[in-house]
């Protein structure tokens, strides 16, 4: 008898799909993604690239708000070059951003290293160092920081008593702008915590290694701390150089509106808003927003340059 061995079953034949419908299908995922894309996309072009776009013309035209804008090309940056209160104002942020970014980035640090040892209410003292960076930016914060610094206030008081006969900082043009740093300065719990969550990444093995070597603290601090937090570090800089070139509310509240005495807190932004809601001299405003713009560009730049020397990334020691 012949034994047939049965053949196994054909395997079901496998059709690939129809090009025209991996097309649709295709198709209806792009649109699902435009549509969730929508509210922003059209938040973009109706609140930044279109205002950007129109600023980036009537910085080449003489416009007032209330005449149709005329063309007069680079006339807006020749006057605004040779604008004694311009140069004034570049000089004014230029000072604030050169002593008040590295001040606070500083206590932040210091605070930061602190707040990384491990005690007894720790969450407390964060949650308390970061809510000045909550409230600082506000309206009411600046009213008060201006009665802080008036005459005869808490400020004023605590200076004489201490030997200190400078008056108000709010009234005198060589004090003013040093009660704007304090300011900024108070508000470091946002780079705070960045430190902070920078300084939690660096391995202990490293400075039990240091410690077992005769490294001290400060050694520690400059040869492992400092090298592992770069990265941190280069981008709170960043951060906070940026910001400080667009100060405007502080200034604004506590010069009482004037950005004064004598032009003291006259910050650029400051000064643009005069010359476009107070004069009506948008085109001139807007070439200086444009100037404002290049100018955080360079900063930048030069930022992201420098950082070959002194950012270490784990990437670079592999």
């Amino acid at each position: 008898m012949t034994l047939v061995k049965d053949s196994p079953p054909d395997a079901p034949e496998i059709r690939p799909e129809a090009p025209a419908a991996e097309t649709r299908r295709g198709r209806r995922e792009n649109l699902a993604g435009y549509l969730f894309m929508s509210p922003w996309i059209a938040g973009f072009l109706l609140l930044t690239a279109g205002p950007m776009a129109a600023s980036l013309y009537f910085a080449f035209t003489d416009y007032n708000l209330f005449n149709s804008p005329k063309w007069i090309g680079f006339d807006n940056f020749t006057k605004m070059f040779h604008d004694p209160r311009w140069q004034k104002s570049v000089e004014v942020t230029a000072k604030y951003v050169v002593i008040g970014t590295p001040l606070k980035l500083l206590l932040a640090l210091g605070v930061a290293l602190l707040l990384a040892q491990s005690r007894r209410g720790q969450a407390f003292y964060r949650a308390a160092f970061y809510a000045p960076s909550l409230i600082g930016a506000s309206v009411s914060v600046g009213f008060v920081w201006r009665a802080l610094f008036s005459d005869d206030a808490i400020v004023d008081r605590t200076q004489s008593f201490l030997g200190f006969h400078t008056g108000g900082w709010v009234g005198d043009p060589n004090w003013v702008l040093y009660s704007l740093v304090a300011l900024t300065v108070w508000q470091f719990g946002a780079p705070m915590v960045i430190f902070l969550a920078g300084l939690k990444q660096v391995p202990k093995e490293l400075y039990e290694a240091a410690e077992v070597d005769g490294a001290g603290p400060f050694r520690r601090f400059w040869n492992i701390t400092l090298p592992m937090i770069s990265p941190v570090l280069f981008f709170n800089v960043l951060l906070e150089t940026i910001h400080s070139f667009q100060i405007f509310g502080s200034a604004y509240v506590v010069s009482n509106a004037t950005c004064g005495p004598a032009d003291a807190t006259l910050v650029y932004t400051c000064y643009l808003y005069q010359k476009g809601f107070r004069e009506s001299q948008m085109g001139f405003a807007s070439a200086m927003a444009w100037m404002l713009l290049l100018a955080v560009a360079l900063v930048t730049a030069v930022l992201f340059w420098s950082q070959k020397r002194w950012v270490h990334y784990e990437e670079d020691a592999r």
